[in-house]
């Protein structure tokens, strides 16, 4: 798996929206889905490397389609 740095989680919700996400819900973390995944984003800056790594992987996506996205 290459190696993805600490991404802003804003502009982790911004490349998820373009891969037709959509926030369900805010709060300490924010909640988006596209109608079959739920993914989670937690609302610090950096969002840390792993857990970025998992949500990705959680929507489907590859990292390397995440990075396009961003």
């Amino acid at each position: 798996m290459p190696k993805l740095v600490g991404v802003n989680h804003l502009a982790a919700v911004r490349a998820l929206e373009k891969a037709n996400f959509r926030i369900a819900r805010q709060g300490k973390h924010i909640v988006m889905t596209n109608g079959v995944r739920t993914l989670t984003v937690p609302r610090h800056n950096p969002v840390n490397a792993y857990t970025m790594g998992k949500i990705i992987l959680d929507a489907g996506l590859t990292i390397e389609e995440f990075r396009q996205l961003l």
